[in-house]
């Protein structure tokens, strides 16, 4: 029986994105300085003996992030939605583009619409499943960036103003 992962288990989410690192487990503990068997025990779901410490699952996304492991900070957003927090991943004053405000301001709608539209779609018949509530939360955090991009922007819009005002 294959096993269904979910990206809001932070358990889960680390273990999926430790496996995405290129060339898997084997390759990610090697980079760790750790057998795989141990990296594989500390990570799968389904083995209680073995948990990573906290500075392993910071090291593991650090590299995940590094190797451009598609979402690989997933298991920090899972981490903190079982607590009822959220993050959202600050923009680089360089990564922030220098369009018009007002555009910012369009793709903030439009991330919140996609939300809108994931609970709207998974509400249709009264029922939010495992997999919709992830979609639900993958399409927060998208929003979430969008809007860190916006504050990012406003703050280097603002920083670039009191400069040529002095």
């Amino acid at each position: 029986m294959t096993r269904k992962y979910s990206d809001m288990n932070q358990h889960d989410a680390l273990y999926k994105v430790a496996r995405a690192y290129p060339g898997g487990l084997e390759a990610l503990a090697a980079r760790m300085g750790m057998s795989v068997n141990v990296l594989r025990n500390k990570l799968a779901p389904g083995i209680e003996s073995h948990y990573p410490s906290f500075e392993e699952l910071s090291v593991i996304i650090e590299h995940c992030h590094e190797a451009g492991v598609k979402e690989s900070h997933l298991p920090l957003h899972a981490l903190l939605g079982r607590h009822g927090l959220a993050a959202f991943v600050v923009p680089e004053p360089s990564a922030v583009s220098d369009d018009d405000l007002s555009q910012t301001v369009c793709r903030v709608m439009s991330r919140v619409g996609d939300v809108a539209e994931a609970v709207s779609t998974a509400l249709l018949d009264g029922v939010i499943t495992d997999s919709e509530a992830d979609l639900i939360e993958r399409e927060f955090q998208e929003a979430l960036t969008v809007l860190g991009e916006w504050r990012a922007r406003i703050r280097a819009h603002r920083s670039v103003r009191k400069q040529t005002e002095t």
